[in-house]
């Protein structure tokens, strides 16, 4: 192995990291603003649950981000290197300043910045599919999130001002809530480790299981390690929930993101869940979104893939002085 492969093992691997991390608040943020889960148990829940869907069942995104993005046979590991960089300072920009944006666009946006600087084909085609994907999914999960909450409170009978008096009902909703969560986080390693290990592929220095057990690991330790902000941000500042509104987001968001992988591509987490959580709060009533963090997320959702074909562009021209890419 090359000294840029070992490099780029080291970088996936710290991306990885920064991407456990950023998706904390998607998949555990409700369990644990409602209350359900304690913080420790809802990082070290998602942690092992996402590192088992990186595993066992990401391979078709996996292909999808290696192989069907841009004409893979042309990507160097120079090459790889400059997307996985710019991927990884671009997302732990973002999850220090606490903006849950779009890592998945991010990467995307990063390998198609790096081949346009580096006169390589762009399958357009997949990046059309891709964003159909990425823009209906939010408002089909603002949909579903307004059913599933009236849904919750007709089959449980549960109203938010007798909370007191049914701890039975309670009890229960959160343990479909927590559930729930770690069906999310599942499918979070399922869905978002291929931004980090889908240069595996590209480069052909390891198969979909090896990459997928890489970026698990890093996905594991950036859950245990920096995942408690993003957690608290979302769990917290964007909507105020009751427990048939977290569950009923909550299974949103694993249902759509899940929608997508089973055919081979990938949406956001945060944008599905925030979608979900929009549809669980109207179901509320206007008061109970917070609608200056929801304009701080669609800000993120624009600035990054902006920043991340830029970015790779500048720096796939600047490589090719030196490198071939």
């Amino acid at each position: 192995m090359s000294v840029e492969a070992v490099i780029l093992v080291v970088i996936v691997l710290a991306f990885a990291w920064s991407i456990g991390a950023h998706y904390t608040g998607a998949c555990m943020g409700m369990p644990y603003g409602s209350g359900s889960i304690k913080l420790v148990p809802a990082l070290v829940l998602m942690a092992i649950l996402a590192l088992i869907g990186a595993v066992f069942a990401s391979h078709r995104v996996e292909s999808t981000v290696g192989l069907n993005i841009v004409s893979a046979s042309k990507v160097t590991v120079v090459g790889a290197l400059v997307i996985i960089i710019a991927a990884f300072v671009l997302t732990t920009i973002y999850t220090a300043i606490k903006i849950p944006t779009s890592t998945i666009q991010i990467l995307v946006f990063c390998v198609v910045g790096m081949a346009l600087g580096a006169g390589i084909q762009v399958h357009w085609l997949t990046i059309l599919k891709l964003a159909i994907i990425w823009v209906v999914a939010p408002p089909i999960a603002f949909f579903l999130g307004y059913l599933f909450t009236h849904g919750l409170d007709r089959i449980v009978g549960f109203q938010p001002s007798q909370r007191d008096k049914q701890m039975a009902v309670i009890r229960t909703l959160s343990m479909i809530l927590v559930t729930v969560g770690a069906v999310a986080s599942f499918v979070m390693g399922a869905n978002d480790v291929s931004n980090a290990t889908g240069v595996f592929i590209m480069t052909h220095l390891f198969n979909v299981w090896i990459a997928g057990l890489i970026g698990g690991i890093g996905l594991l330790i950036g859950v245990l390690t920096w995942g408690k902000p993003l957690l608290k941000k979302v769990a917290f500042d964007v909507v105020h929930v009751d427990l048939s509104m977290a569950s009923a987001a909550q299974l949103v968001q694993a249902v759509v993101v899940f929608l997508a992988v089973a055919f081979g591509f990938f949406t956001s987490m945060n944008q599905a869940l925030v979608g979900a959580m929009m549809g669980a709060g109207i179901a509320r009533g206007n008061g109970t979104i917070q609608w200056k963090a929801i304009s701080n997320i669609v800000k993120g959702w624009i600035i990054a893939p902006i920043s991340g074909i830029v970015i790779t562009f500048l720096l796939a021209k600047l490589s090719g002085i030196w490198f071939t890419l």
